[in-house]
């Protein structure tokens, strides 16, 4: 399980099953879903092949990679997402929420993805996707969207089928293409029901970057899980990540206004008109210690002609910083360690063979700042003998204007995404 502690992919369902953590069995509540690691007992994703923490730490470098080439290019000036090269690598979402689907419901892991807005759900005999579908046939209140539809000028590359009856979008994710027919039917989230919701059926997928079951989209445009449910949840949820390396996870999905936190720091969310969705925020300084480093205004400053800033990601494991960010938080972290020898372990350039103390760093926003616990900064090797700075700097290969606060920085705070009030919040939360 240790070798694992690196693989931060997340899910929120329940699984009654055999041999498992009686704890898998409780239901989720009202508009609140609970958060499993997708290695923990409950998980029924977990590998069969132990990683060596090395060789996970790498993979998980890999993912990002992709992870940032994706986010780089919906900013980006080019409509199309590149596609990976190299060795073929999963670059998906790294939460899990348990949706029901159709009449009788069926229930889907679908992946959660902050940053996109359409979901798709793979479906009968949809070409390329894995074996887990939603069987729309055995619904009754499954119905397909003509080309008339409203809905069909909301999705990427519209056109219709040969008879003019059906709504077909085509788009790339990471390194894999989709074809859709969109559609709509009831979906459920723990015991909130959506009727008519509207999603795209997925016909047929290339590469192996398409989440299995699925993929919800939490961002801001049209189609997002936000825009289609604004009576139910007014725009507005909230989660918490628990510690990647905890066996028992109590983390949370809030959906809706109530019961999110009264005593919240908070700072602007700021759009971009050229990519809507993305959840961009005013980051304006980085302490280590007590020291503000010293970054060129530009390498942060929220920019609409050229995509650039700084976004709250859920899909990203390690924050990634552009580069004259990134060296000046480097070279502070590594002047108050004072430990000379310093290694570096892939795309991680700051590590040490040997105990350290370090400084605390303080993301400075717009109205707020949040101070990293040690937990949310370092990364240890299973045996302890390995310690490394966890951030790194955007890749040099892509757009690199965008920042990304990605998920490990995030664990155990309550973020608030609250859209009617353009506001993104964070509170301290142990949720592990």
């Amino acid at each position: 399980m240790k070798s694992h502690i690196f693989s931060l992919v997340f899910f929120l369902f329940t699984l009654v099953a055999h041999g498992l953590n009686p704890k898998c069995e409780s239901q989720d509540r009202g508009s609140n879903l609970q958060v499993f690691h997708i290695y923990s007992p409950c998980s029924p994703f977990r590998p069969s092949k132990p990683l060596s923490w090395e060789e996970d730490v790498l993979q998980t470098q890999a993912k990002d990679q992709v992870r940032l080439r994706y986010l780089s290019s919906l900013v980006a000036k080019k409509s199309v997402v590149p596609i990976a090269s190299g060795r073929q690598i999963l670059q998906s979402p790294t939460y899990i929420v348990r949706a029901s689907i159709g009449t009788p419901p069926q229930t889907l892991l679908m992946a959660m993805d902050t940053n996109n807005d359409a979901a798709w759900i793979p479906c009968t005999g949809c070409t390329g996707c894995s074996s887990t579908v939603f069987d729309n046939v055995k619904s009754t209140t499954f119905h397909t969207l003509g080309c008339q539809a409203p809905q069909c000028k909301q999705v990427p590359n519209p056109s219709c089928d040969t008879t003019g009856n059906t709504c077909i979008f085509n788009m790339t994710y990471g390194g894999s293409t989709i074809a859709a027919n969109l559609s709509q039917d009831t979906i459920a989230l723990a015991t909130d029901s959506v009727p008519s919701y509207t999603f795209g059926c997925l016909q047929q997928t290339t590469g192996n970057s398409v989440p299995p079951q699925g993929l919800l989209g939490l961002g801001r445009g049209p189609l997002s899980l936000l825009s289609q449910t604004q009576d139910l949840y007014q725009s507005t949820f909230s989660y918490c990540l628990p510690n990647f390396r905890s066996l028992n996870f109590s983390g949370s999905l809030r959906l809706g206004p109530v019961g999110q936190p009264l005593k919240i720091k908070t700072t602007p969310l700021l759009k971009n008109p050229r990519r809507p969705s993305l959840y961009f925020v005013n980051l304006i300084g980085i302490r280590v210690g007590n020291r503000v480093v010293d970054i060129p205004p530009s390498a942060i400053a929220f920019n609409t002609t050229t995509g650039a800033g700084t976004i709250i990601d859920s899909g990203t494991v390690f924050t990634r910083l552009v580069a004259p960010a990134y060296v000046a938080v480097r070279d502070e972290f590594r002047r108050r360690v004072k430990v000379a020898n310093v290694t570096s372990l892939g795309g991680f350039d700051t590590c040490y063979n040997v105990p350290i103390v370090a400084p605390t760093v303080t993301l400075m926003f717009a109205g707020m700042n949040v101070t990293l616990p040690e937990d949310n900064l370092l990364i240890h090797s299973t045996a302890g003998s390995i310690t490394c700075l966890a951030m790194a700097s955007a890749p040099d290969n892509v757009n690199s204007v965008l920042n990304v606060i990605a998920n490990m920085q995030q664990q155990n705070h309550r973020i608030l995404f609250d859209v009617p009030n353009s506001r993104l919040g964070v509170a301290r939360e142990l949720c592990s």
